[in-house]
């Protein structure tokens, strides 16, 4: 009998997925940052941010960019990277790790860590020998996930909305 682990399969995303990754990333982003609800900033941010189209054009401009785990034919993870973005608080330019969303339902299954060695053999395929993420202070799930991966805290930096301030820890790794 195969388990949840061996029938994860990890792909590029493509354009089809769109529709589907939306939902995902506005179920998990929520699901870790709606503690007291959705706000109108939180809503103004998930309708931007996750719009399908910005999704598209997101796959089309750089097929390397959204790489998502598939359980079964449907979406149970994404990871995005984004090229050369300028680190908030060190003089570093280098892709950022935007997002590793996982459904709650298949979180420590070890798909974050699949997610992220397919990312990193892409970047080292590029030559890239680092890359940084910024996490929420107080998400200490992602935190610990990603000192567990190997990721060192550079800083800290803040992450502006329309109205709050949001204090992030930023994390870097070295390939």
């Amino acid at each position: 009998m195969s388990t949840l682990k061996e029938d994860v399969i990890i792909r590029k995303g493509v354009v089809e997925d769109s529709n589907k990754l939306s939902i995902l990333y506005k179920q998990v982003y929520i699901k870790t940052y709606g503690k007291e609800g959705v706000s109108d900033e939180f809503a103004n941010f998930i309708v931007e941010q996750f719009d399908v189209s910005r999704i598209e054009n997101t796959i089309i401009s750089n097929p390397n960019q959204i790489i998502v785990a598939e359980y079964k034919n449907n979406l149970v993870g994404v990871l995005e990277i984004e090229l050369n973005k300028k680190c908030p608080n060190k003089d570093i330019t280098a892709p950022e790790l935007n997002k590793l969303y996982i459904l709650e339902w298949f979180c420590n299954q070890k798909i974050g860590g699949k997610l992220l060695k397919r990312a990193e053999l892409i970047l080292k395929n590029s030559n890239i020998d680092e890359y940084w993420v910024w996490v929420l202070d107080s998400n200490t799930r992602a935190l610990n996930f990603y000192k567990k991966h190997n990721f060192e805290k550079i800083g800290e930096a803040p992450f502006k909305m329309e109205k709050n301030t949001y204090n992030n820890i930023v994390l870097l790794k070295k390939l």
